[in-house]
């Protein structure tokens, strides 16, 4: 008697394994990262519900670690803010690269993603949505792979600041361990899986001239990353305006998506 029962179908969607395995170094950089800033606040007397609160409203990263370094009594809510929303600026930059994949998705859809990018799910749900695209049309935002990749990476930063606010007054300044190199080193490997070539990093290159041009002049502000966010964009309009003729949409459609 022949056996005419169908294959086992695999535990994890495709996209969710693949989601899971690209998040697991990320969330490895996170630990260490994360550590960090939660052993600085409970430094500066947060508790380990506030550190988490806090962190989980403002998914941003730096902008968390200046808030915590400003913290202080009484607390100076208006600087906090200041500094927040100019630290927290490169999300313009980053959700304009994404608007090509981002078209048609509804709010309800819309308003989640963008609240749970940080730089390495941007990233990475970038860099597979460039892979999947041809020169004429960019191709949506895979939300399975990038919904799991964000949730794994939210979830393991919101969990490495608990457990810094608890080991903290433990372990005393584990930033002099080197740990804060975990986070710039796995960026910077995202970055270079997503090279498209020299003509493409001009808004980086833009970007980062200014940054570090502004930094080097204002060092004790957080000037260098609203600069660093114009300039990127105001090079990526330029870059991709008027450089191909209007009867020739093909050619200008793959400039702007190279």
């Amino acid at each position: 008697m022949s056996d005419h029962s169908s294959p086992a179908r695999p535990l994890l969607h495709a996209d969710t394994r693949r989601s899971l395995r690209d998040a697991l170094p990320v969330c490895i950089g996170f630990a260490s990262f994360g550590t960090i800033l939660g052993a600085q606040a409970a430094q500066k007397g947060m508790s380990p519900l506030e550190s988490v609160l806090m962190v989980a409203v403002n998914y941003a990263g730096g902008s968390e670690f200046a808030a915590v370094n400003l913290w202080a009594s009484p607390l100076p809510v208006l600087l906090i803010w200041t500094m927040t929303l100019m630290i927290n600026s490169r999300h313009i930059l980053m959700s304009a690269a994404m608007i090509p994949h981002l078209r048609g998705l509804p709010l309800k859809k819309l308003l989640p993603t963008l609240f749970v990018m940080c730089d390495e799910s941007w990233a990475l749900g970038l860099a597979d949505a460039k892979n999947r695209s041809t020169p004429d049309k960019p191709a949506p935002l895979n939300l399975r792979y990038y919904g799991v990749l964000a949730a794994a990476l939210y979830a393991s930063w919101l969990l490495s600041v608990w457990v810094g606010t608890l080991a903290g007054p433990l372990l005393g300044d584990i930033s002099r361990y080197g740990f804060g190199m975990a986070f710039p080193a796995v960026f910077m490997v995202l970055l270079r899986g997503m090279w498209r070539g020299s003509r493409a990093a001009l808004p980086w290159l833009a970007s980062l001239i200014a940054a570090g041009s502004v930094y080097l002049l204002l060092p004790a502000s957080g000037w260098y990353v609203l600069a660093g966010t114009a300039a990127g964009l105001l090079t990526a309009f330029f870059a991709g305006n008027g450089k191909q003729p209007e009867n020739a949409p093909s050619a200008k459609q793959g400039a702007r998506h190279d």
